[in-house]
């Protein structure tokens, strides 16, 4: 399947109506083990015991992939445990709600949809469910398809290094070794029947470094989100193919760090504007604007494909022959919001004929509730503080300045936002210069990550910041539960303390 035909992909806990199109998954995933699949009968037995292990990935609604797992006293086995054994001869009554280990039984994608990254995304729902359920690491079996290609010349111990060395590609292993699993163990007669593994299987591991003893489970929602902050030279590029490769390579890196949102500068396609610099400035940003479709269509393709929530920053866009400055919230499942620019700044409306947005709104995401502005928009205080009353617990404020006075106005007023509205604010900007393209030719940029000053977070409400004016990548965690205990038990609660009595604030 292309990334251009996905309409919506979801990652769903398993249930019984599911069975007939797993066993189907099944029998095209393993062609050359004959009759290896779950009957109903176990399938019904690990959803009674564990239903937060049991997860499918649907494109479309249709049954993409699937991971299977329990949990289990890892002590309790001999460390040359077979796979009939770690399930209680396929009862799964090995499972122990009390066990330290989150045991993998089964993960695998239909041929189909394989190159679509689905079972990374698989990956990061075990190891946040073993965050999540403060086990200490997740173990599997792991099957090597290629030895027995290799069996006459090399131990199972010679070829794990190679394939480590990248010298010898092995599907299986390289897809586990990238997600951060490492080799602990090399068995004999794990999995019966993996006769392309020649009877040997691979005990891998993933060590959760957030562990605590003794157990104590942690709470369902997830609170620790990841920013992944793109600081963007402006420079020349040939096409449009070629911006979009730089792009995908900032996405790439930040998703490699399992970041839950991206977030571009302003105008960072500008460059783009280099070829018609012969025209006028207004015609020329129309061109630039003749872009935006195929630029979100690929974003969306990157929001899937890396496993990421993406803010495209912003581009020029045309509606009914008046030109505005919007940006797009590209989810990982598919789904898409626009969000605009409501101020435009005076240079703007002169030079470009640009018009002031419309829309203003939180977006959901699965990372809670996030607000938008662009660049000007942070200057004016009562756009953020509705997205606060809407549930905002991050602002994210591309943008885009040329002299250090006009970063100065927007860091600062961002800084406001986070302590005035208890949420954190993450602005990124472009660097550089575009000596070719009229009215875009010198940046600043800090790229930053703010929080409110309490004391749950850094003295001074800087979370992270950017080296000024250098091409990079800024990584931030922020705790969601802070923002809650700050809200009901801050030194100041500047919600909670408004004086609503004397003044309220509506949208129209």
């Amino acid at each position: 399947m292309k990334i251009e035909e996905i309409e919506n992909i979801e990652l769903k806990f398993l249930n019984l109506d599911d069975y007939q199109e797993l066993k189907i998954a099944m029998l095209a995933a393993y062609t050359n083990m004959p009759g290896a699949y779950w009957k109903e009968e176990h399938i019904k037995s690990l959803i009674e015991k564990f239903p937060d292990g049991q997860v499918v990935i649907k494109i479309n609604g249709q049954l993409a992939g699937v991971a299977l797992s329990i949990i289990v006293d890892y002590d309790a086995y001999d460390v040359e445990h077979t796979y009939e054994q770690i399930t209680g001869n396929y009862s799964f009554n090995t499972h122990n709600d009390d066990g330290d280990v989150l045991y993998g039984i089964e993960i695998f994608i239909k041929p189909q949809f394989r190159g679509l990254r689905l079972g990374r995304r698989l990956y990061d729902y075990r190891k946040e469910l073993c965050e999540k359920l403060n086990l200490k690491s997740i173990v599997f079996g792991g099957r090597m398809p290629n030895f027995h290609e290799y069996a006459d010349e090399l131990t199972p111990k010679e070829y794990i290094a190679k394939v480590r060395r990248k010298e010898i590609q092995d599907p299986v292993l390289n897809f586990q070794i990238s997600n951060d699993f490492h080799p602990a163990k090399v068995m004999k007669g794990y999995l019966e029947g993996d006769a392309e593994s020649n009877d040997f299987a691979i005990l891998m591991e993933w060590d959760n470094i957030y562990y605590q003893k003794p157990s104590k489970k942690a709470a369902t929602k997830k609170t620790i989100i990841r920013l992944g902050l793109i600081q963007w030279q402006m420079r020349p590029y040939k096409d449009l193919d070629e911006l979009l490769q730089q792009a995908e390579y900032f996405v790439d890196a930040v998703s490699g760090y399992r970041s839950d949102f991206a977030l571009f500068p302003e105008f960072f396609n500008a460059p783009l504007m280099a070829k018609d610099n012969h025209l006028s400035t207004p015609d020329a940003i129309r061109e630039l604007a003749k872009h935006t479709e195929a630029i979100v269509q690929k974003f969306s393709e990157f929001s899937i494909s890396y496993n990421i929530n993406i803010i495209t920053g912003s581009m020029p866009e045309m509606i009914d022959g008046r030109l505005y400055n919007v940006g797009y919230l590209c989810r990982r499942d598919g789904s898409m919001e626009r969000y605009e620019k409501l101020h435009v700044t005076p240079d703007e409306a002169k030079v470009w004929g640009m018009q002031g947005g419309h829309q203003l709104k939180a977006f959901d995401t699965d990372c809670g509730k996030i607000g938008v502005l662009i660049c000007y928009d942070s200057e004016f205080p009562e756009l953020s503080r509705i997205l606060a009353d809407e549930g905002m617990d991050i602002l994210f404020i591309p943008f885009l300045t040329d002299t250090q006075n006009g970063y100065s106005r927007v860091r600062n007023c961002a800084q406001a936002r986070a302590i005035e509205n208890e949420c954190y604010v993450a602005i990124a900007g472009s660097v550089g210069n575009l000596p070719n393209v009229q009215n875009m030719d010198i940046q600043f940029a800090q790229s930053m990550v703010f929080t409110p000053c309490d004391f749950s977070f850094p003295t001074n409400g800087i979370k992270a910041e950017a080296t000024p004016n250098t091409e990079m990548i800024l990584i931030a965690d922020v705790d969601i539960d802070l923002l809650r205990e700050l809200n009901q038990f801050g030194a100041v609660r500047n919600l909670k303390d408004r004086r609503t009595d004397l003044f309220e604030l509506r949208k129209k």
